[in-house]
This record gives structure tokens, C-alpha cells and sequence, in this order.
């Protein structure tokens, strides 16, 4: 009798088991539990992508501005300056008053000008 008994309750607690693992399992192939869980993956695997961009947007930011002292220091660009640099030249400006336009003064549009103005278009 105490056999009988064993085997009774270990069928009933292995179906129990059996039965709690299906349900889960049907539950967790739902439309609703897959979108979620798809949408909980996406969201973490953004999260990853967004830490990755943000640490290589540092690193290059980082390695620019490195490369960019080195620049300076071959070029000598960050030498300080010893002496005042020279005055800029003056051009003189040559105008040909012999040529035709300027001979009878310069020449008007017969046509009327109006200043651009692009909110005038709409």
C-alpha cells in the first residue's frame, strides 16, 4: 500500500510540474510576451549601440585634439612670438578713366532696383 501511495504522489507532482512548465511556456509565446520582449531587447541593445557611439566620439575627439597639438608643435604654431610682425602694405587703387564707361560718367539703370526680400515672395 505505502508503494501504491509513493508512485500516486510522485505522477501527481510530476504532472503539476509538467503542467506549470507548459503554461509558462505558453504564456511566454504569446503576441503580447514576444513584443514585449522584442521591445525590451531593442531597447537595451540602443542603449549598448548609444554608449558605443558616444565612447568613440570621445576617443576621436580625444585623438583630434592630440594630433592637432602635434600639428601645432611641427609647424611651430605654438611658439610664442618674439617679434611684432611687419605693417600690411597699402595697394593703390588704378582707376582707367579713359575707358567707356567712365568717359560720359558712369552709366544708370533704366531698369528700377529693388532690394531682395525673400518674405515679399510669399
Amino acid at each position: 500500500m505505502f508503494r501504491r501511495t509513493f508512485w500516486f504522489s510522485t505522477g501527481v507532482a510530476a504532472g503539476v510540474w509538467a503542467t506549470t512548465k507548459v503554461n509558462r511556456k505558453i504564456k511566454q509565446l504569446t503576441p503580447e510576451h514576444l513584443a514585449v520582449a522584442a521591445a525590451n531587447k531593442a531597447i537595451e541593445a540602443g542603449g549598448r549601440l548609444k554608449d558605443r557611439a558616444v565612447d568613440f566620439a570621445l576617443e576621436v575627439r580625444d585623438n583630434m585634439a592630440q594630433r592637432e597639438a602635434e600639428l601645432g608643435d611641427a609647424l611651430g604654431l605654438n611658439a610664442p612670438v618674439d617679434r611684432e610682425l611687419p605693417a600690411p602694405r597699402g595697394y593703390a587703387v588704378i582707376e582707367n578713366r579713359n575707358s567707356a564707361p567712365y568717359a560720359e560718367g558712369p552709366k544708370k539703370s533704366t531698369y528700377p532696383t529693388y532690394p531682395y526680400n525673400r518674405n515679399e515672395d510669399h
